[in-house]
């Protein structure tokens, strides 16, 4: 069985110049995602896909393999995760020879995370082995019952087929509780993604806690003071053993 950690880090960004490598608590940012993957008991190894010379440097650096450069069409503005995936597996079966089975994605600007969330959340999805993936989730404050779309001038329930009259008015308990992607760690199976999906059919939900996501410079500011988190310290003390 093979066990891939999967980091994808792209060159460009929109809101935040170089976002992968951007300093933060005085390594480059990718650095946080390379030294959990690393820590992990399961992990087998660590990739990182970039189209950036540099990013692969840095990457290197740190500890992770980057094998390739990745093809700039599969890294634009508005490129999926699929295309990334697919030709990593696509690389290692055809210019390694390396079957995979799991990939565990891992995304850079969810830098701070518990070396143990991740392995329990691996373990997870190799105990059940008919899941076609996992992900992790947050429960959403409010479900989305509960929120409006504008046409013209006039409020809309986004569940028009709902048949009690006003149910966006109905108690927060009324509806089931909903779930959204954290990004801590996702697990795919190369099965998937070689029938053209990422996650197929049969995605594990694990819950985890909500950490911070670097999307722009108040991100940026705000992560900073999460370094000081004790839950955070085992990955603290890695990096301070291993890169300071």
């Amino acid at each position: 069985m093979q066990i891939i950690a999967a980091i994808p880090a792209r060159g460009g960004s929109k809101f935040v110049p170089q976002k992968n490598i951007r300093n933060i608590g005085g390594h480059p940012l990718i650095t946080y995602t390379i030294a959990i993957a690393k820590m992990s008991k399961i992990i087998e190894r660590v990739i990182v896909s970039t189209d950036s010379s540099e990013i692969a440097n840095i990457a290197k650096k740190y500890g992770a393999e980057v094998p390739f450069i990745r093809p700039s069409e599969f890294a634009q503005d508005d490129s999926g995760d699929f295309e990334w995936l697919e030709h990593l597996i696509n690389y290692l079966e055809k210019k390694e020879d390396k079957s995979v089975e799991y990939l565990v994605h891992l995304r850079p600007t969810t830098p701070f995370r518990k070396i143990g969330v991740v392995d329990e959340g691996i373990n997870y999805i190799l105990k059940n082995p008919q899941a076609t993936s996992l992900r992790s989730v947050s429960p959403t404050p409010q479900p989305p019952h509960k929120i409006f779309k504008m046409e013209g001038l006039y409020l809309k329930g986004f569940f028009d087929k709902d048949p009690r009259p006003e149910y966006y008015n109905l108690p927060r308990q009324t509806f089931p509780q909903t779930y959204v992607p954290n990004g801590y760690v996702d697990v795919v199976r190369a099965s998937a993604i070689k029938n053209k999906l990422i996650h197929g059919d049969k995605m594990l939900g694990f819950i985890t806690d909500t950490v911070p996501d670097i999307d722009d410079e108040s991100d940026f500011n705000n992560a900073t003071k999460v370094l000081s988190e004790k839950r955070f310290d085992p990955l603290m003390e890695f990096i301070k053993e291993h890169y300071d």
